[in-house]
């Protein structure tokens, strides 16, 4: 049990996955779904802080010292692209970019927008914190839906 918690908990942390594929694994893996979600909460909300104080400083770093070019023009362009609605409504702009649980949106992704706009620690954060748990709830309760439907099948 003890694995299937670190499991979800690393998958939380990952990019791209983030919280919304540490649900479906912890329950896959038979964990309670409120510990898969606790566990995959954690997992996403960890790397937020260090993301949200260091993203800007080491992509300027980067670009100064031309490391990775490619990938820092596409960090900013993403950044940029999701930042107008979160600059135009600051706290809950971010809320809503983290709560929909889509490809694109996310944690790291908000980070990256908060960073950019060099939104406070103190704001920024709770915002990422209330849209992962919105977006963690969204893929459990869908998580439900795909289970049960498989049982109403099988």
């Amino acid at each position: 049990m003890l694995y299937d918690i670190l499991k979800t908990l690393v998958i939380g942390m990952l990019p791209i996955l983030e919280i919304r594929g540490a649900i479906p694994v912890g329950i896959a893996a038979g964990l309670d779904p409120w510990l898969s979600f606790g566990a995959g909460f954690v997992g996403n909300m960890l790397p937020v802080p260090f993301l949200i104080l260091l993203t800007r400083h080491i992509i300027q770093w980067m670009k100064k010292h031309h490391i990775l070019d490619k990938f820092t023009s596409f960090l900013e362009r993403k950044g940029a692209e999701k930042a107008e609605t979160v600059h135009k409504y600051s706290f809950w702009g971010l809320f809503i970019l983290v709560a929909i649980p889509l490809p694109g949106t996310g944690a790291w992704t908000g980070a990256l927008v908060a960073s950019l706009l060099d939104m406070r620690l103190k704001s920024a954060l709770p915002a990422i914190a209330m849209g992962v748990a919105v977006a963690g709830l969204i893929v459990m309760l869908a998580t439900f839906g795909v289970i049960s439907a498989g049982s109403f099948f099988g």
